[in-house]
């Protein structure tokens, strides 16, 4: 059916920047809106930004003025540019879409996860 495949993680350096994409493949009625989460090593699973349809975003404190969530509709994709990262940012990074059918039934699509890892 319908799911989202994420690339661009990997290794980067403090004070790096590094950029995720996410892409939902198969056919999608509507997406409503769109966010990246992470969950770093003894910690919950946190918001770290999300857009809506309409534009409206929201971050994290701790990423605020560092990353930037974009969407591009036409290809129900979702990106997350990381600036000025800090070893802080180490997390496994999921992509989230909250997603809606033609019957008007909503659903939340989730990533598989891709590690993001932040040296000194």
């Amino acid at each position: 059916q319908v799911q989202l495949v994420e690339s661009g993680g990997g290794l980067g350096q403090a004070g790096g920047s590094l950029r995720l994409s996410c892409a939902a493949s198969g056919s999608i009625f509507r997406i409503n809106a769109m966010g990246w989460y992470r969950q770093a090593p003894g910690k919950l699973r946190e918001l770290v930004a999300a857009s809506t349809s309409t534009g409206s975003t929201n971050y994290a404190g701790s990423v605020k003025g560092r990353f930037t969530i974009s969407r591009d509709n036409a290809k129900n994709t979702v990106y997350l540019q990381m600036n000025s990262l800090k070893p802080e940012d180490t997390a496994v990074y999921y992509c989230n879409a909250a997603s809606e059918m033609a019957s008007g039934y909503a659903y939340d699509l989730w990533g598989q996860g891709t590690q993001v890892t932040v040296s000194s």
